[in-house]
């Protein structure tokens, strides 16, 4: 199949390479703000653990600067601009930035397919931030962000991976060249030396580049509405997982441990919910024999399905979403949050030099 699909990935290699091109001889022009700006993305089309790395940033920042984070808001309704505030849904702002909103009260969270756009209405605001994450921008070369940061997927690294459609890429490999950090995403939590040297041998690294590794880790089940709202049993004999992601695999095996036996739903990402969907998984909860049994979503899941009309099909119904972190291995942390403390620091200083703020 790759082999028949070699023709178009030349004509979309080619169409990307010469967009690089254009932007790297300056023919396209990219916007700076003398504000810290860090991007988070990847390579791939999805499912290298972009939220979770985007909410550790949050968590890094927030006690200390006054943070914005900044989505396309993928999936959404609406267009332009969108400012996130206590009336809207996921539908108009997009299910991840509603998480980060509900998630976090003391940061500001907006949308805009448009991101040199969206970082021009956030610095107009009375207060504006004093930093700004921008979530899934890696491949907008219309705006510079002043550090990049390129995930990978530890089961699927972007150097053994092809251009979609014969793949999963939708940038070239070539492009990894613009990061300034690169982080493998959901490696094993035990992890050995000869794990990790081989990986950087897979990546290869610029001089100029840091190399980390991390992985996810779970939190305690928590009930998705008050409705559900019934302790976990100590022993569960069956879970019904189901989730809208591009990759569930850690989540599974997650659960696995967690049970006897795990029915899993897959749908493809930011799936929309429909009616039709929520019989499915109430009848396949309901087809389980015994008691010990209850159902297990993901938080950006959990998003999308308290804002529909159809919720009520999982009242009265043992319904949770598993919260997770990004945790880095061993002395790295300490490493990752001082290379990205001195960056913001620096920036912010050499601000405060130009503008007399």
């Amino acid at each position: 199949m790759r082999f028949i699909l070699l023709p178009f990935v030349w004509i979309y290699q080619l169409i990307l390479m010469l967009r690089h091109t254009l932007y790297d001889w300056g023919v396209f022009s990219a916007a700076e703000f003398d504000v810290p700006i860090i991007c988070v993305g990847n390579l791939a089309l999805g499912g290298t653990g972009k939220t979770p790395h985007v909410e550790y940033l949050i968590r890094l920042f927030k006690s200390n600067y006054r943070t914005a984070v900044l989505s396309r808001g993928y999936g959404r309704s609406s267009k332009g601009f969108k400012l996130a505030t206590g009336n809207m849904t996921y539908r108009e702002i997009g299910d991840e930035p509603m998480q980060y909103f509900k998630k976090f009260d003391d940061i500001i969270v907006a949308v805009d397919e448009n991101r040199v756009r969206g970082v021009e209405m956030l610095l107009r605001k009375s207060y504006p931030p004093q930093l700004i994450l921008l979530d899934d921008a890696f491949q907008h070369r219309a705006i510079k962000a002043g550090l990049n940061i390129l995930l990978t997927d530890y089961h699927n690294l972007y150097p053994n991976d092809f251009l979609f459609p014969a793949g999963q890429l939708r940038d070239v490999i070539a492009a990894a060249k613009r990061a300034d950090i690169i982080v493998v995403t959901k490696t094993p939590k035990v992890f050995s030396p000869f794990t990790r040297r081989r990986l950087t041998e897979i990546i290869h690294p610029k001089p100029y580049q840091r190399l980390y590794f991390s992985y996810l880790s779970y939190g305690r089940m928590i009930p998705v509405s008050e409705s559900a709202k019934v302790p976990v049993p100590g022993r569960i004999s069956t879970i019904v997982m189901f989730c809208g992601i591009a990759n569930p695999y850690p989540l599974q095996e997650f659960l696995q441990k967690k049970c006897t036996e795990l029915i899993t739903i897959d749908f493809p990402d930011h799936h929309i919910f429909t009616q039709k969907d929520m019989h499915r998984i109430v009848n396949e909860y309901e087809n389980v024999l015994g008691r010990s049994k209850i159902i297990v979503t993901t938080e950006k899941d959990a998003m999308r399905l308290i804002d529909s009309p159809y919720f009520s099909l999982f009242k009265n119904i043992p319904l949770f979403y598993v919260p997770v972190e990004v945790k880095f291995h061993e002395s790295e942390q300490q490493s990752f949050d001082q290379q990205l403390n001195e960056y913001v620091r620096a920036t912010t200083t050499d601000r405060q030099l130009h503008t007399g703020d």
